[in-house]
């Protein structure tokens, strides 16, 4: 008690009272209104970003990520590393990071020898052109800073041998494979493969080249690496590997395991192309907007159908902990109420509608005073939150944290749309009213972007 009575209200605080060892603060609503609507606006994309828990200093991050076998046919793990790793990059830029993206291409490079030089003069370029992942890349808007494929680190694996041997910490087995205990104490499940017996170099000590050559190169603060859970233990021993070798700034490095998607099907049996899951979104969509009365005559129905369709793959992608394995279902993925990317999508076109309706004419005429119903105070909370849950996903690289702000966001938006009318309501409230679906769909938008998502006008 004797502390409330200490307190003085000032312009953010109206009132303060106490109840049972609690003491309660009650907040100017129409400073509040007035703050977080003039923020959202005036950040445009950087709202949420430019808040005190970001305050570190920028760094060098390296993020590898969607390393494809392309020989091979597509599995819908390089799908689930392609959407996570953007999205990790994504964020790790917005922060103010300066990212690199990498994307490494494994046994591939092999039969094409040379990468890097060789591109052009084998033909590469269009062997990735003509590749569904390229199209999936432009799609997401996905890019790369760098390719590059085992068979460019041939030498430098000798190079990480030699180190190993001088450093006593090769062994050679009876098969003349060459052996790291990383136990010291010849415990076999800590026993590293690193050279085969005919000398050629392995995975491991391939990644082992990779790693050192990129901190020679970009001298990074952190190195990411997402792959499926499967190669858990193969980067623990990587990471093992360059501590004992005297790298200390392994501990730089952290791995991302996502877990497995189980029953990826399309109508001709299982995916075994991306081409096959791209072609399945866009005509289950197409067929799922031609139902719906509603679906103006769309500029490119095909664009739309994709970009919703990819907004609906990603938000159930994200929906749980990376780690966790789950049930795909074509059903659940395109259901257009509750929990999806196409509610998501719907939102975003339905909150950039009204603005279309009703122009930016009134948005000048702003009182906060006519934003107190209880809909309205409770977006501009939520609004308000945003900034933490970029954190929370920033300290955890887990979208989920943002996929459940969002869907939030979107249905509180979806309540408020039926009863805080803006056709005939008197001009200031319809244009304080405005103001709020407008920021509403900034944030929405500036979200989506985050994960990945194209945000569509029209559907």
């Amino acid at each position: 008690m004797r502390l409330a009575e200490k307190l003085k209200c000032d312009t953010v605080v109206s009132e303060i009272s106490t109840g049972q060892g609690t003491v309660n603060f009650k907040i100017n609503r129409e400073l509040l209104t007035k703050t977080v609507l003039q923020q959202v606006i005036n950040d445009g994309s950087k709202y949420g970003l430019k808040s005190e828990l970001f305050s570190g200093l920028p760094q060098k991050v390296v993020v590898e990520f969607s390393s494809p076998n392309v020989a091979k046919k597509f599995h819908v793990g390089h799908l689930r590393s392609t959407i996570i790793g953007n999205f990790i990059a994504n964020l790790k830029e917005a922060l103010g990071h300066q990212v690199t993206r990498i994307n490494y291409l494994g046994d591939w490079g092999m039969q094409f020898g040379l990468l890097g030089t060789g591109f052009q003069l084998f033909g590469y370029e269009e062997k990735l052109q003509s590749n569904p992942l390229q199209h999936l890349f432009e799609r997401l808007g996905v890019h790369f800073d760098e390719y590059s494929g085992e068979s460019f680190y041939r030498e430098k694996s000798q190079e990480v041998l030699k180190l190993l041997d001088s450093k006593g910490l090769l062994q050679k087995t009876v098969k003349g494979t060459a052996v790291v205990d990383l136990s010291g104490n010849g415990d076999p499940s800590s026993v590293c493969t690193v050279m085969r017996s005919d000398g050629t170099s392995l995975y491991a000590t391939r990644d082992l080249a990779a790693a050192i050559d990129r901190m020679d190169k970009y001298n990074f603060d952190t190195m990411i690496y997402v792959t499926d859970k499967g190669q858990k233990k193969h980067f623990q021993q990587v990471f093992q590997m360059l501590q004992i070798m005297g790298y200390d700034w392994a501990e730089r490095c952290q791995h991302v395991p996502f877990g497995v998607v189980q029953g990826m099907k399309t109508r001709r049996g299982n995916v075994t192309f991306l081409e096959d899951v791209l072609n399945e979104i866009q005509s289950r969509m197409l067929q799922n907007m031609a139902s719906v009365k509603t679906t103006r005559e769309l500029e490119n129905p095909q664009e739309t159908a994709e970009r919703v369709g990819l907004a609906a793959l990603i938000i159930q992608d994200f929906k749980g902990l990376l780690l966790s394995d789950y049930q795909f279902s074509w059903d659940r993925v395109f259901q257009s109420r509750g929990d999806t990317g196409v509610f998501l999508q719907y939102t975003h076109a339905r909150l950039h509608s009204l603005e279309e309706t009703f122009g930016c004419g009134y948005l000048n005429d702003f009182n906060t005073a006519c934003l107190q119903e209880p809909q309205s105070v409770s977006i501009l909370q939520h609004l308000l939150r945003f900034d933490e849950v970029l954190y929370r996903s920033s300290q955890d690289l887990q979208p989920r944290h943002i996929v459940s702000y969002l869907l939030t966001l979107s249905h509180l938006a979806a309540m408020a749309h039926k009863t805080l009318l803006i056709k005939d309501s008197p001009p200031e409230v319809a244009g304080a009213r405005l103001h709020l679906f407008r920021a509403v769909r900034s944030v929405l938008a500036n979200g989506m972007k985050l994960l990945g998502i194209t945000p569509v006008c029209r559907m």
